[in-house]
């Protein structure tokens, strides 16, 4: 007799994304203790050996509630029962820019690269599932956003020289909380994942199921395809906007970054704006705060230029056009 289906679809997803995987480095899991990666911890566990790979598993303690250490140790425990070796928690500091779910996982981030550094891991595995997916996708569609960000989570990415990797983003969390219980794992439930204070739980709680209920059956999955789909298109005219840029960069005295206008203004709009985004980054404006009004205002400077002023980026930048040129420095 075989597993739990719910089982079987975590290890499948697991055991296909580290098939191809180089052999010979450590496999890392982030585990929380929540079921979603406490589901993916179980699944790595299994699957690792099966494949000749070593596996181990890290949590963060973010320390943002009482207990939060004693939790940790309880994750830690619970992974080295599974057999991941090395398991470990790291205790981080939030505070930083953007609220605190931005710092916490910009503070989460930091600490999963440097443990995977320390412990000779190339991959870390995210335990994101198909509702995150669905989440993240209705996020950006109520700020607006563009393809990019509406494209959502990648299945695969790199920070420094640390791959993460996200098996679990085409099953969804109803799955993860099974397979939790057909394995035996007792996950646990953060309270702010059902705090309204935050907008995400809004939309997990409030705006998904009332699009459910309006639209029926298949919201989340749909926005996860959506996604998908999404992405191949902004993976495309990214590509076609760092070729453009690439031609179009020039320099100036006294400025970071400097592109031509002539072959800008005749780009599709599409791949003008992100040409132009990419020069404000790399001029040092932070990805973060760079919105596509700043963007939209560059653009004018190009398409609509009747003598206006600079304008004023994110980071203390300015842009500014003069002599055949769209110059990015400090204000």
């Amino acid at each position: 007799m075989g597993p739990d289906p719910a089982v079987a679809a975590v290890r499948l997803a697991v055991r296909r994304l580290i098939a191809d995987l180089p052999r010979g480095k450590l496999l890392l899991a982030a585990c929380s203790g929540g079921a979603d990666s406490l589901a993916l911890a179980g699944a790595l566990a299994f699957e690792a050996p099966r494949a000749g790979r070593s596996a181990g598993g890290v949590t963060i303690d973010h320390g943002l509630q009482d207990g939060s250490d004693e939790r940790a140790d309880a994750v830690v425990r619970t992974m080295a029962d599974l057999g991941l070796d090395p398991a470990g928690s790291i205790a981080v500091n939030v505070d930083g820019p953007g609220g605190p779910e931005n710092a916490a996982r910009d503070a989460r981030y930091r600490a999963l690269d440097e443990a995977a550094q320390r412990l000779g891991a190339a991959t870390v595995l995210l335990g994101h599932t198909q509702d995150d997916q669905a989440e993240t996708v209705l996020l950006g569609l109520a700020r607006g956003s563009g393809a990019r960000s509406l494209s959502g989570m990648p299945s695969e990415f790199r920070r420094q020289d640390v791959l993460y990797l996200r098996p679990l983003l085409g099953l969804d969390r109803a799955t993860t909380r099974r397979a939790c219980k057909a394995m035996g794992l007792e996950p646990w439930d953060d309270p702010h994942n059902v705090d309204p204070a935050y907008a995400r739980v809004r939309v997990r709680h409030q705006a998904l199921p009332a699009l459910e209920k309006a639209l029926g059956p298949g919201v989340a999955e749909a926005l996860a395809r959506t996604a998908r789909m999404l992405r191949d298109d902004a993976d495309a005219l990214d590509a076609l906007a760092a070729r453009s840029y690439a031609a179009l960069e020039a320099s100036e005295d006294g400025y970071r970054v400097a592109v031509r206008l002539e072959g800008l203004e005749e780009l599709p709009r599409a791949v003008r704006t992100r040409v132009l985004r990419m020069a404000a980054v790399k001029a040092g404006s932070p990805p973060g705060t760079l919105a596509a009004v700043h963007v939209d205002a560059v653009d004018r400077l190009v398409t609509a230029w009747h003598g206006q002023r600079h304008v004023d980026l994110p980071g203390g930048l300015r842009a500014d056009r003069r002599s055949g040129k769209l110059l990015f420095g400090p204000a």
